[in-house]
């Protein structure tokens, strides 16, 4: 279980001179099933994601998983309490193999076949990618297929996602939906999605609306999605460095 307790993050304004607070005073829950986290652009998403992750640290409040206090743990200490982040932007490896991070992530030595299998779930021709190494050869959505291929080999109690369908075509987003369905339905633990897809906010159990800072909504996905969708618009341009998705996007009008 994740819970925030009175939770601010507060950055430094440079042109006003003073502190910005980016998070304000939020208080929350999560247990363990499917969560998503959706809201405006700059509403507070992806920071808050990072300051769960161990990326930022608070600038007041506490932050409890399992009932452990990891307000001031590194994202490394984290990682090793069961909680992963994958990133909106993956990072590329130069010198490593697709082999040895989905080694690496699974935390022992697994063969080529349980590897491969990974690599299926997320729509990628194993014997194509298995040896690559992940540098700049790689697309940014060949990338972020890798890296949920590796939050799912590592089976932690807590694996949060930041906007995973960025940089991922129409085809795999379709396929996407699949992972994360089977994810939910086999793997124990929680699931935090950062998201604006309707698609992925509809498998979701529970849905955060962030605006602002502030929590505005948080409840069953049956009470929260049929709100957010009286303001649904098709999606606004590209959002993926290979194509537009072409899926409904929520306008959130909650500030």
């Amino acid at each position: 279980m994740l819970e925030l307790r009175n939770v601010s993050y507060q950055v430094s304004d440079d042109d006003a001179g003073e502190q910005k607070e980016i998070i304000k005073n939020i208080s929350l829950t999560i247990e363990d099933g499917f969560v998503a986290i959706t809201g405006p652009n700059g509403g507070g998403k992806s920071t808050l994601a990072k300051l769960i992750a161990g990326i930022y640290t608070p600038t007041e409040g506490q932050i409890l998983f399992n009932g452990d206090d990891i307000t001031n743990m590194s994202i490394t200490e984290r990682s090793k309490k069961g909680i992963t982040f994958a990133f909106q932007q993956p990072v590329r490896f130069k010198g490593l193999t697709v082999k040895d991070l989905i080694k690496i992530a699974a935390g022992k030595n697994i063969n080529i076949n349980e590897a491969c299998g990974y690599l299926s779930e997320v729509g990628l021709c194993a014997k194509e990618y298995i040896d690559r190494e992940v540098n700049a050869s790689l697309s940014g959505g060949e990338l972020k297929r890798i890296e949920i291929a590796m939050a799912i080999a590592r089976k932690t109690p807590l694996t949060l996602f930041d906007e995973p369908e960025a940089g991922i075509d129409l085809w795999s987003f379709q396929n996407l939906i699949h992972v994360f369905e089977n994810i939910h339905e086999h793997a124990g633990g929680s699931i935090i999605i950062i998201s604006h897809q309707e698609r992925i906010l509809n498998i979701a159990d529970k849905i955060v609306v962030i605006a602002g800072g502030e929590i505005k909504h948080y409840g069953p996905k049956d009470e929260v999605l049929p709100e957010l969708l009286k303001g649904a618009v098709p999606a606004p341009g590209a959002v993926s460095d290979d194509t537009t998705l072409g899926c409904p996007t929520l306008l959130d009008k909650l500030k």
